[in-house]
Protein backbone atom coordinates (compact mmCIF):
# COMPACT_ATOMS: atom_id res chain seq x y z
CA UNK A 1 0.00 0.00 0.00
CA UNK A 2 1.10 3.39 -0.62
CA UNK A 3 1.31 5.92 2.49
CA UNK A 4 -2.51 7.38 2.11
CA UNK A 5 -3.94 4.32 2.16
CA UNK A 6 -1.54 3.02 4.98
CA UNK A 7 -2.84 5.87 6.98
CA UNK A 8 -6.31 4.98 6.00
CA UNK A 9 -8.10 3.73 9.39
CA UNK A 10 -10.28 0.57 8.23
CA UNK A 11 -14.17 0.75 7.27
CA UNK A 12 -14.02 -2.66 9.61
CA UNK A 13 -13.09 -1.33 12.64
CA UNK A 14 -16.11 1.19 14.86
CA UNK A 15 -18.19 2.47 14.26
CA UNK A 16 -18.26 1.58 10.47
CA UNK A 17 -18.02 -2.16 10.52
CA UNK A 18 -21.89 -2.51 11.18
CA UNK A 19 -23.12 -0.12 8.89
CA UNK A 20 -25.43 -0.17 5.81
CA UNK A 21 -24.38 1.73 2.87
CA UNK A 22 -26.18 3.17 0.26
CA UNK A 23 -23.80 3.67 -2.58
CA UNK A 24 -24.71 7.02 -5.17
CA UNK A 25 -23.05 6.62 -8.85
CA UNK A 26 -23.36 9.55 -11.21
CA UNK A 27 -22.96 7.45 -14.18
CA UNK A 28 -23.08 3.95 -14.65
CA UNK A 29 -19.07 2.32 -14.71
CA UNK A 30 -18.55 4.99 -11.67
CA UNK A 31 -19.56 2.21 -9.02
CA UNK A 32 -16.47 0.11 -10.17
CA UNK A 33 -14.02 2.85 -10.55
CA UNK A 34 -14.69 4.46 -7.37
CA UNK A 35 -16.43 1.99 -4.91
CA UNK A 36 -15.99 -1.34 -6.28
CA UNK A 37 -14.32 -2.68 -3.48
CA UNK A 38 -16.44 -0.63 -0.99
CA UNK A 39 -19.53 -2.70 -3.11
CA UNK A 40 -17.79 -6.06 -2.87
CA UNK A 41 -16.80 -6.15 0.93
CA UNK A 42 -20.54 -4.30 2.20
CA UNK A 43 -22.35 -7.18 -0.21
CA UNK A 44 -20.27 -10.07 1.24
CA UNK A 45 -21.17 -8.92 4.74
CA UNK A 46 -24.64 -8.10 3.71
CA UNK A 47 -24.03 -4.64 4.42
CA UNK A 48 -25.02 -3.48 0.93
CA UNK A 49 -28.54 -1.53 1.40
CA UNK A 50 -28.73 -0.04 -2.85
CA UNK A 51 -26.74 1.46 -5.36
CA UNK A 52 -28.35 4.58 -7.40
CA UNK A 53 -27.52 5.81 -10.03
CA UNK A 54 -28.20 9.28 -10.57
CA UNK A 55 -27.95 9.82 -14.46
CA UNK A 56 -29.26 7.99 -17.42
CA UNK A 57 -25.65 7.98 -19.43
CA UNK A 58 -27.17 8.84 -22.64
CA UNK A 59 -24.37 11.60 -22.74
CA UNK A 60 -20.96 9.40 -23.56
CA UNK A 61 -22.62 9.09 -26.67
CA UNK A 62 -24.99 11.18 -27.70
CA UNK A 63 -25.09 10.01 -31.32
CA UNK A 64 -26.14 6.42 -29.96
CA UNK A 65 -28.64 7.98 -27.48
CA UNK A 66 -31.43 7.23 -29.03
CA UNK A 67 -30.33 3.23 -30.29
CA UNK A 68 -30.62 2.17 -27.00
CA UNK A 69 -27.67 3.23 -25.44
CA UNK A 70 -29.33 4.12 -21.88
CA UNK A 71 -30.95 0.78 -22.03
CA UNK A 72 -27.05 -0.74 -22.70
CA UNK A 73 -25.92 1.05 -19.78
CA UNK A 74 -28.36 -0.07 -17.42
CA UNK A 75 -27.76 -3.75 -18.67
CA UNK A 76 -23.55 -3.14 -18.30
CA UNK A 77 -24.30 -1.66 -14.68
CA UNK A 78 -26.32 -4.92 -13.64
CA UNK A 79 -23.36 -7.08 -14.84
CA UNK A 80 -21.36 -4.84 -13.25
CA UNK A 81 -23.17 -5.31 -9.72
CA UNK A 82 -23.32 -8.62 -10.46
CA UNK A 83 -19.92 -9.71 -10.83
CA UNK A 84 -18.65 -6.83 -8.09
CA UNK A 85 -20.97 -8.17 -5.53
CA UNK A 86 -21.83 -11.90 -6.52
CA UNK A 87 -25.21 -11.33 -6.95
CA UNK A 88 -27.76 -9.03 -7.40
CA UNK A 89 -28.18 -5.83 -5.40
CA UNK A 90 -31.04 -3.38 -5.31
CA UNK A 91 -30.45 -0.70 -7.70
CA UNK A 92 -31.94 2.77 -8.43
CA UNK A 93 -32.03 4.43 -11.46
CA UNK A 94 -32.72 7.86 -10.86
CA UNK A 95 -33.26 9.22 -14.40
CA UNK A 96 -31.52 12.84 -14.62
CA UNK A 97 -30.19 14.10 -17.95
CA UNK A 98 -26.50 13.05 -18.54
CA UNK A 99 -24.16 15.94 -17.58
CA UNK A 100 -27.35 18.60 -16.95
CA UNK A 101 -27.43 18.09 -13.14
CA UNK A 102 -30.40 19.22 -10.98
CA UNK A 103 -29.63 21.98 -8.10
CA UNK A 104 -31.11 22.22 -4.91
CA UNK A 105 -34.42 24.22 -4.79
CA UNK A 106 -35.54 22.93 -8.03
CA UNK A 107 -37.96 20.10 -7.89
CA UNK A 108 -36.41 17.20 -9.81
CA UNK A 109 -33.51 17.78 -6.65
CA UNK A 110 -36.23 18.10 -4.19
CA UNK A 111 -38.33 15.07 -5.20
CA UNK A 112 -34.48 13.12 -5.80
CA UNK A 113 -34.16 13.78 -2.43
CA UNK A 114 -36.92 13.10 -1.19
CA UNK A 115 -37.03 9.84 -2.73
CA UNK A 116 -33.41 8.80 -1.45
CA UNK A 117 -34.59 9.76 1.63
CA UNK A 118 -37.44 7.27 1.84
CA UNK A 119 -35.23 4.53 0.57
CA UNK A 120 -32.58 5.39 3.54
CA UNK A 121 -35.07 5.22 6.20
CA UNK A 122 -37.08 1.49 4.39
CA UNK A 123 -33.92 0.49 3.81
CA UNK A 124 -31.90 1.48 7.62
CA UNK A 125 -29.17 2.70 5.68
CA UNK A 126 -26.41 4.24 8.16
CA UNK A 127 -24.04 5.67 5.53
CA UNK A 128 -23.96 6.85 1.71
CA UNK A 129 -20.63 6.43 -0.24
CA UNK A 130 -20.86 9.35 -3.00
CA UNK A 131 -18.51 11.20 -5.58
CA UNK A 132 -16.07 13.80 -4.25
CA UNK A 133 -17.83 17.29 -4.08
CA UNK A 134 -15.28 18.93 -5.17
CA UNK A 135 -14.64 16.48 -8.59
CA UNK A 136 -14.73 18.45 -11.22
CA UNK A 137 -17.54 16.51 -13.75
CA UNK A 138 -20.87 18.82 -13.07
CA UNK A 139 -22.46 15.06 -12.29
CA UNK A 140 -20.12 13.99 -9.73
CA UNK A 141 -20.13 17.21 -7.71
CA UNK A 142 -23.98 17.44 -7.70
CA UNK A 143 -24.42 13.62 -6.46
CA UNK A 144 -22.42 14.70 -3.68
CA UNK A 145 -25.12 17.77 -3.06
CA UNK A 146 -27.68 15.16 -3.15
CA UNK A 147 -25.86 13.11 -0.99
CA UNK A 148 -25.43 15.65 1.90
CA UNK A 149 -28.95 16.87 1.38
CA UNK A 150 -30.63 13.20 1.97
CA UNK A 151 -28.34 13.27 4.73
CA UNK A 152 -30.09 16.37 6.06
CA UNK A 153 -33.70 15.34 4.98
CA UNK A 154 -33.83 11.76 6.69
CA UNK A 155 -34.02 11.20 10.22
CA UNK A 156 -32.24 8.58 10.46
CA UNK A 157 -28.55 9.87 11.44
CA UNK A 158 -26.55 9.34 8.06
CA UNK A 159 -22.50 9.63 7.92
CA UNK A 160 -21.71 10.88 4.21
CA UNK A 161 -18.22 8.95 2.65
CA UNK A 162 -16.79 10.71 -0.37
CA UNK A 163 -14.59 8.40 -2.95
CA UNK A 164 -12.71 9.86 -5.69
CA UNK A 165 -13.17 9.61 -9.69
CA UNK A 166 -11.54 12.09 -11.21
CA UNK A 167 -10.31 14.28 -8.60
CA UNK A 168 -6.92 15.01 -6.76
CA UNK A 169 -7.18 13.10 -3.73
CA UNK A 170 -7.65 15.18 -0.57
CA UNK A 171 -4.33 16.08 1.46
CA UNK A 172 -4.83 14.53 4.54
CA UNK A 173 -6.04 17.21 6.80
CA UNK A 174 -8.95 17.43 4.95
CA UNK A 175 -11.16 14.66 6.77
CA UNK A 176 -10.73 11.32 7.97
CA UNK A 177 -9.88 8.50 5.64
CA UNK A 178 -10.88 5.02 5.83
CA UNK A 179 -9.94 2.25 3.43
CA UNK A 180 -12.16 -0.84 2.72
CA UNK A 181 -10.84 -4.36 2.45
CA UNK A 182 -9.41 -5.66 -0.31
CA UNK A 183 -10.40 -7.41 -3.29
CA UNK A 184 -10.22 -10.74 -4.80
CA UNK A 185 -7.23 -9.89 -7.58
CA UNK A 186 -8.63 -8.99 -10.95
CA UNK A 187 -12.45 -8.22 -9.64
CA UNK A 188 -12.45 -5.01 -10.06
CA UNK A 189 -11.48 -5.24 -14.02
CA UNK A 190 -13.67 -8.05 -14.84
CA UNK A 191 -16.85 -5.87 -13.39
CA UNK A 192 -15.53 -2.76 -15.68
CA UNK A 193 -15.10 -5.28 -18.34
CA UNK A 194 -18.99 -5.29 -18.26
CA UNK A 195 -19.56 -1.40 -19.29
CA UNK A 196 -18.21 -2.23 -23.12
CA UNK A 197 -19.80 1.08 -23.83
CA UNK A 198 -17.43 2.70 -21.96
CA UNK A 199 -14.62 1.31 -22.47
CA UNK A 200 -14.38 -0.26 -26.48
CA UNK A 201 -16.85 0.69 -29.34
CA UNK A 202 -19.63 -0.57 -29.13
CA UNK A 203 -21.65 2.82 -29.17
CA UNK A 204 -19.52 4.36 -32.17
CA UNK A 205 -17.86 7.63 -31.66
CA UNK A 206 -17.52 8.93 -28.39
CA UNK A 207 -16.28 8.67 -24.91
CA UNK A 208 -13.78 5.99 -23.83
CA UNK A 209 -12.63 5.43 -20.63
CA UNK A 210 -8.60 6.16 -20.73
CA UNK A 211 -6.54 3.32 -20.39
CA UNK A 212 -4.71 4.65 -17.46
CA UNK A 213 -8.39 4.26 -15.36
CA UNK A 214 -8.12 0.77 -16.00
CA UNK A 215 -5.00 0.22 -13.77
CA UNK A 216 -7.04 0.09 -10.28
CA UNK A 217 -6.36 -0.28 -6.81
CA UNK A 218 -7.42 -3.41 -4.50
CA UNK A 219 -8.99 -1.20 -2.22
CA UNK A 220 -10.93 1.73 -1.84
CA UNK A 221 -10.41 5.25 0.02
CA UNK A 222 -13.44 7.08 1.29
CA UNK A 223 -13.18 10.17 2.80
CA UNK A 224 -15.23 11.80 5.54
CA UNK A 225 -15.36 15.43 6.89
CA UNK A 226 -17.83 15.28 9.93
CA UNK A 227 -19.75 17.95 8.57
Amino acid sequence: MVDGQLSARSLSAQPWRNLRWLVIAPHPDDETLGAGALIHQTARENRLAAIAYLTDGSGSHPASAGRGLVSARKREAALAIRRLAGGPVKTLHLGWRDASPACPGEALFERTCRRLARLCETRRVDAIAVTALHEPHCDHAAAARLAYAVRDRTRRLLRVAEYIVWAERPSSHDGQRYRSQPMPPGRRRHALAAHRSQTGASQGPGFRLPRSFRRMAGIDILYHTGE
